[in-house]
């Protein structure tokens, strides 16, 4: 039986070896240092520093809302945490649809100002011309294709993706699209697990789901719903390993408690 040496720092072609082999992908959100710095540790494989930030540290109800300079502040935050995982950062919404100048200019400014190791977009073959643009300055670039939020105004819903045959052949076709342009990975979002198994096997790159079932290359969460910090979003496909909100609301209780009894501090937790 072969022993796998611990990989020292992540890269995209670490990534599309772990694909070969067989070997799970695993890849949550991150958008501070200390959270980074826990989650690196732990040993989890990609960082996204994801523009659902706007959602669970800004409090929006879309991704819309946050900017170019706010997706830098926090790749910044998480890029000074990391010594093992590769980061990707999102570009927002606005700074590459529709503009493949724009687009580039938008990476620049994240690689260079947060000194992350990739970008993701949202789209297929109307995003084509920015990923190439992007690509052609030699930064790597990962796909995101089935629901995409940055659409939900045109989408009206967050429901599940590619159900119908005409967009899942599509969604098939951007997928071997996405990996001719030179891609090195692709999220699929919400879509079938049948379809999402189809992608994953006609591509060489990695293919990681979030509401894609098992039959992919890796899976990714946001954190924040992973622990439990945030309440509302309950989708079939979270699975919830701590309940932090209930726990961070008991522990400080428990304080306001000791404060106002005079409880805290006591002789030892004095000078």
């Amino acid at each position: 039986m072969s022993i796998h040496k611990p990989v020292k720092k992540i890269t995209t072609h670490v990534l599309i070896a772990m694909k070969r082999r067989l070997e799970k992908i695993s890849m949550l959100t991150a958008y501070d240092y200390s959270m980074a710095r826990i989650l690196d540790a732990a040993g989890i494989d990609i960082l996204l520093v994801g523009d659902s930030a706007s959602n669970v540290m800004a409090g929006h109800e879309t991704t819309l809302p946050i900017t170019l300079d706010h997706m830098i502040y926090h790749a910044q935050s998480v890029v000074r945490a990391v010594d093992r995982a590769f980061v990707v950062v999102d570009l927002p919404f606005g700074s590459y649809q529709g503009n493949s100048k724009e687009a580039l200019a938008s990476t620049i400014r994240i690689m260079k100002e947060s000194g992350a190791h990739a970008v993701k977009l949202e789209g297929g073959i109307e995003i084509s011309e920015s990923i190439s643009r992007i690509l052609s300055a030699g930064v790597p670039v990962m796909g995101h294709l089935g629901l995409t939020p940055q659409s939900i105004y045109k989408f009206g819903t967050y429901t599940v993706r590619a159900k119908e045959k005409a967009e899942a052949d599509q969604l098939l076709k951007d997928v071997k699209l996405l990996e001719e342009l030179g891609c090195f990975a692709i999220i699929l979002e919400k879509i079938p697990a049948s379809l999402a198994k189809r992608a994953a096997e006609s591509v060489s790159i990695p293919v990681i789901g979030i509401g894609a079932g098992p039959d992919v290359d890796g899976q990714v969460l946001v954190t924040h719903d992973m622990l439990g910090i945030t309440k509302d979003f309950q989708p079939r496909f979270l699975r919830r390993y701590l309940e932090l909100f209930d726990d961070i609301k008991i522990a400080t209780k428990q304080y306001i408690n000791d404060v106002r009894s005079g409880d805290f501090p006591n002789e030892n937790e004095q000078y």
